[in-house]
């Protein structure tokens, strides 16, 4: 049953070969969505191995490289979308990398890497799905922000800064393309569970439950669910908003 809308709609999700973009990307496609798993070059084999699972369940998906750090690779991947999946209704920018390291520390090169990808990426990718969507006068934006963004972290400035930055974005593209029948909304996760948090001591770990209301790390399914209720058709009257998804950390 199509509760959410979504059955039919093209989904190009940025860094859905795995983590929290690999989570989205079947969950959406669970809802009737057609997904296109955007990898970055280089990790094709965890890409097909989405699109296997989408396609095991009676999905429909395909896999897409592109740098997101690159404007022109951003223009071709949607491009590429389009010509083979008919068009971008539905873009989530979850492509990020980390570069984690005292302000006193850290490198050029490691600000600029995550600047470059984590919000240059998101601006190049919506400027070119978003010329899609005004065009169909009709589309969905979810940027994956994060609670970072919001109350900053020592040892993380660049990756702090950019997801700051992506909020100021996602709510200039919500007032921006919404006269074209476009929405725009961030998730910003909390502690999620995923391969580095499993790697924490147990100190470290007891010590992030004290600041986390519902006691709990976050999963990559509760991401997952956020992202699509805002892709659906039950936030059709919701844009330029920030979702914590946090187990409460961040009490407004």
């Amino acid at each position: 049953m199509n509760v959410n809308g979504l059955a039919g709609k093209v989904a190009l999700i940025t860094g859905g070969s795995r983590g929290i973009g690999e989570a989205i990307a079947m969950r959406l496609a669970a809802e009737g969505a057609i997904i296109a798993v955007n990898y970055y070059p280089g990790l094709e084999a965890d890409a097909q191995g989405v699109v296997t699972a989408i396609e095991s369940s009676g999905g429909h998906a395909a896999a897409f490289a592109g740098d997101v750090s690159d404007p022109a690779s951003c223009a071709a991947l949607v491009d590429a979308v389009v010509e083979a999946l008919g068009s971008v209704d539905i873009l989530v920018n979850n492509a990020g990398i980390t570069r984690d390291g005292l302000i006193v520390r850290m490198s050029d090169a490691d600000w600029n890497a995550v600047i470059s990808t984590n919000l240059s990426g998101v601006f190049f990718m919506t400027r070119a799905a978003g010329k899609v969507m005004m065009k169909a006068r009709t589309g969905c934006i979810v940027n994956i922000a994060s609670v970072v963004g919001m109350m900053g972290n020592a040892g993380q400035a660049n990756y702090s800064a950019a997801k700051a930055g992506v909020i100021g974005l996602t709510k200039t593209t919500a007032r921006e393309l919404a006269s074209r029948g476009v929405r725009c909304n961030a998730v910003a996760p909390g502690f999620i569970e995923t391969d580095m948090t499993a790697k924490l001591p147990e100190s470290v770990r007891e010590q992030l439950m004290t600041q986390i209301a519902l006691g709990r790390l976050g999963s990559a399914q509760d991401v997952a669910s956020a992202v699509t209720f805002l892709c659906g058709d039950g936030a059709a009257y919701v844009t330029g908003q920030v979702l914590a998804v946090d187990g409460g950390m961040t009490f407004a």
